[in-house]
């Protein structure tokens, strides 16, 4: 059952997105991806969300995650299948699914959760639903204090596509 997770031959970004509505799933779009659907030309492998941490809101991601037969990413390609009680602390799962990788968030940079990533979100129309995108400026004030030097690579590239954005206004 799990075979065809570990190695997805085109993932389906876009539906990973649809699935995580439609399971009526509470979540802010960060990383690549939510530069991408802001306009930014940058290019991205997997889908990062950071999730409200509520029990209810973990209940309805575990079962998505079931849904599209999530495993752990790991280096040493053991399968893990996730339980419900991996979402209950503070931390990162990263998963292979039959759709394509999904990273799920605890937070991002400086500890940064749900509730207070909210308030600096945009609302997206996708498929006859909205959900929530960490906004570009955000996204460059946390890239701006990140470590690592894909996020410093995509900077001046983020920088422009707000200026874009805001000249558009």
């Amino acid at each position: 059952m799990h075979t065809n997770a570990k190695k997805t031959a085109s993932a389906d970004l876009s539906a990973i997105i649809e699935g995580l509505i439609k399971a009526d799933v509470k979540f802010i779009l960060v990383g690549g991806l939510a530069a991408v659907v802001q306009g930014a030309p940058v290019t991205t492998m997997d889908v990062d969300i950071v999730y409200n941490r509520s029990s209810e809101n973990v209940s309805k991601l575990f079962t998505f995650l079931k849904s599209i037969d999530a495993i752990y990413r790991r280096p040493d390609n053991k399968i893990i299948v996730p339980k419900k009680e991996d979402f209950s602390g503070m931390r990162h799962a990263l998963f292979s699914t039959r759709l394509g990788p999904l990273d799920v968030l605890a937070f991002i940079e400086q500890e940064k959760t749900y509730e207070d990533l909210l308030k600096h979100t945009v609302e997206i129309e996708f498929r006859g639903h909205t959900f929530h995108v960490l906004n570009i400026k955000t996204l460059i004030e946390l890239k701006k204090t990140s470590k690592d030097p894909k996020d410093k690579q995509r900077l001046p590239v983020l920088e422009e596509t707000l200026r874009q954005l805001e000249n558009e206004k």
